[in-house]
């Protein structure tokens, strides 16, 4: 099998996960990588062990070895990354968001379908089985009727001041903060599992920490990088925020997120209430599924080859009590996405998990309707979102 060319645009904090994952495939080369100059592209390249470094993405997107590219550059660089790799003919997998907002999410989801290339978005907590059984279960309706969606995504990597990050910059992060971050992966897993769609929000959102300060450069996600005199800047995108939803089947809904909550690591929870049962996921106790009663006792399904369901068994590749974690969730994704870009793109043919441009436009449609809410005094907002005609 002839293994298919990959290529990196924005060698940060998440790109080594992207290029271990593809890796982990094996029928996929890393070709290359492309950053912001060439010496420091350079750098990363030998740190992660890719023969060509290009300090100028254009020129990767000119190297006819590659057939896919990752886009893992800061938010703002997504469209314009994005349209030229569609341009180029290359398939597109891309860090979330996919968008600054639903114009530009809109505007890509329209030129990856006319392009008919393959686009994927990394929502990864899809790939991991359990979050697949729990969507079989309900899709199966063990639960009956889902009456409550609700949960919460905590951090603490921002509860310094002297963290500072282009997530907190909006002319680089967007006008969201945490919202967009991490409160888009909960809402896509919300989603995703119960099977039903937001539409609607009432939103309250906080700056905990309005004085950040800068040593002139962005820390990357998790870390406290930097030295030297820092400045005080002022920042305006949320830190933490609560919202509750409305669902398009009636069901309710409720979750918060926050990334300056000491001793709350990635503290992602989704719980699912249906009539008959309810299941509840933990991100940190990722390989359980806890499942509750009212008529009998609670229990929690390991993950386990011999015990999850036809759907989830794909996404199992240990043995039971072998623990399986986030990284093997986003290889997940990854194998989905090349599989589907292997047999060309089909979009009938894209597995149930994979997210695609659809969704990230879909992602930057919720945020959107969450600041409108907050912005307008904390009302209701409809979420404004065209279906794919």
């Amino acid at each position: 099998m002839k293994k298919l060319g990959m290529g990196l645009i924005g060698p940060g904090f998440v790109a080594g996960h992207h290029i271990d994952a593809v890796r982990r495939l094996g029928d996929v080369d890393v070709v290359a990588i492309a950053g912001s100059s060439q010496a420091s592209v350079e750098k990363k390249a030998r740190e992660y062990k890719v023969d060509r470094a290009y300090g100028d993405y254009h020129a990767l997107l000119a190297d006819p070895d590659i057939q896919v590219v990752h886009n893992t550059t800061p938010n703002h660089l997504h469209l314009p990354v994005t349209l030229a790799a569609i341009a180029a003919g290359k398939h597109v997998i891309s860090d979330k968001p996919l968008a600054l907002n639903p114009s530009e999410g809109l505007e890509l989801r329209r030129a990856a379908i006319a392009a008919k290339i393959g686009h994927v978005v990394t929502f990864n907590y899809r790939g991991n089985p359990l979050v697949q059984q729990a969507r079989g279960m309900i899709a199966a309706g063990e639960l009956e009727r889902v009456s409550f969606v609700h949960g919460h995504y905590l951090q603490d990597w921002m509860s310094d001041p002297n963290v500072y990050s282009w997530r907190s910059d909006p002319g680089k992060g967007g006008l969201s903060s945490a919202l967009g971050d991490i409160g888009s992966h909960w809402c896509d897993l919300a989603e995703h599992v119960s099977g039903l769609k937001i539409v609607s929000v009432l939103a309250d959102l906080t700056t905990v920490i309005p004085i950040r300060y800068s040593a002139g450069g962005s820390a990357e996600a998790f870390s406290q990088k930097g030295g030297g005199e820092r400045v005080p800047v002022q920042v305006h995108a949320e830190d933490l925020a609560s919202v509750l939803l409305r669902f398009d089947s009636g069901a309710k809904g409720s979750f918060s997120v926050g990334q300056v909550l000491p001793g709350h690591k990635n503290d992602l929870q989704l719980e699912v209430n249906g009539l008959a049962a309810s299941l509840k996921w933990k991100q940190e106790q990722q390989n359980e599924l806890w499942i509750g009663h009212s008529n009998r006792s609670n229990s929690v399904m390991d993950k386990d080859p011999s015990l999850v369901s036809k759907v989830a068994l794909p996404y199992v590749h240990l043995p039971g009590g072998h623990q399986e974690a986030w990284a093997d969730a986003f290889c997940n994704l990854m194998r989905d996405a090349y599989g589907w870009i292997r047999e060309g793109a089909n979009m009938e043919a894209k597995p149930a998990m994979l997210p695609t441009f659809d969704d990230g436009y879909r992602s930057t449609c919720l945020v959107e309707a969450m600041l409108k809410s907050h912005a307008a005094g904390g009302v209701w907002q409809e979420v404004q979102y065209q279906p794919v005609a």
